[in-house]
């Protein structure tokens, strides 16, 4: 999800008119007063009104949310103010970030309810509970359909693909250094190629014309070309996004059309984990626990698929027909064990910000 952080692919939602919540509240620490609790998250986290509605009237807290960016930058800020936590609650650390948070001691140990219905895959702390699973998507490359159509050119399914003359200067990707997308997008990269190769694949990458931008709301809405947000403005029919992403530019269209403007390549595809946390430190910690069993509430889970575009981690909740219709089911993501990313992922940056962005 994200999957997931990971989506996550809220933004999306956001471009094509749905409401999201803004940021609100304070930048520092949270709040002492105990009838509120509030939630530190990336830019794309988002419930819908009537869902929050009923867990502040069933709960008696008030939910306020402090915003940081893209994942990388929000786990990156709230690993900065841990010792004065931005909040009580964290959601959207992923399984290519987790490691970092865990290192530095982010979480309070706490068992969900609701954590029986969450598959054992899907639970990489490995029964300490200081993190949530909540959701889970597939980070793959994106096509705009209109422009392969008018070019006569088959779309890539490849990573191997992505090198060919045919695609040169159409991929915009996401920076691996700043962007949880973009990190996940070269892991799959060293899971298909390995240690030995994918240093490789990436200068061909680049010598192929890649594009590489900070974060996904750029690289989807200002540089893909097949974004609604953007209108088309952008030149760059290929993107790193979601396999969820194609039901966002189908949402609210009337007639529904019969596939989504969008495809995905389903042969670049990482399969992404997104978890929240009770924020060791937390100032109202009983809310912060109570705000954690709500995002794995069947309601809230329920709720994520057209908010944030990614899969419940909850194996009984429903999803909607539209996120199963338009979007793509990917039987088998590259992946790495996360012990293998908490060992390499620091190396791995470095390496990959001094072959690509010099």
């Amino acid at each position: 999800m994200s999957t997931t952080s990971r989506i996550t692919a809220t933004a999306l939602a956001a471009a094509v008119g749905m409401t999201t919540l803004a940021a609100c509240g304070s930048s520092g620490g949270g709040s002492a007063d105990a009838k509120t609790v509030t939630l530190v998250s990336h830019d794309s986290f988002a419930v819908s009104k009537s869902v929050l509605a009923a867990f502040e009237k069933e709960s008696g807290y008030k939910v306020n949310f402090v915003k940081g960016g893209d994942a990388g930058k929000a786990v990156n800020q709230a690993i900065l103010s841990k010792d004065n936590p931005q909040g009580d609650v964290f959601f959207g650390i992923d399984n290519t970030l987790l490691s970092r948070g865990l290192n530095e001691g982010l979480f309070t140990p706490y068992k969900a309810k609701g954590l029986d219905n969450v598959p054992a895959a899907l639970q990489l702390d490995k029964g300490r509970h200081r993190v949530t699973p909540l959701d889970y998507g597939d980070i793959c490359v994106n096509y705009d359909r209109a422009y392969f159509t008018k070019h006569k050119i088959a779309p890539p399914t490849t990573l191997d693909d992505l090198t060919k003359p045919q695609y040169k200067n159409l991929l915009v990707t996401e920076n691996s250094a700043t962007s949880s997308p973009g990190l996940a997008f070269q892991l799959a990269t060293i899971a298909k190629y390995g240690n030995a190769g994918w240093q490789n694949y990436w200068k061909k990458l680049k010598a192929n014309g890649v594009e590489v931008v900070d974060g996904w709301e750029q690289a989807y809405n200002d540089r893909f070309s097949g974004s609604a947000a953007g209108a088309g403005k952008g030149d760059k029919p290929l993107v790193v996004s979601y396999a969820s992403s194609p039901p966002a530019e189908v949402l609210g269209k009337k007639p529904a059309p019969k596939e989504a403007p969008t495809g995905v390549a389903t042969g670049t595809c990482f399969r992404q984990i997104e978890f929240g946390g009770l924020l060791k430190g937390a100032k109202n910690e009983k809310s912060g626990k109570a705000l954690l069993d709500f995002l794995l509430s069947k309601k809230f889970q329920e709720d994520e698929p057209l908010e944030m575009f990614v899969n419940p981690a909850r194996k009984d909740a429903k999803v909607p027909a539209l996120f199963t219709k338009y979007g793509t089911k990917i039987d088998k993501p590259t992946t790495l064990p996360p012990e293998t990313i908490t060992k390499n992922r620091e190396q791995w940056i470095k390496q990959w910000s001094s072959l690509v962005l010099k």
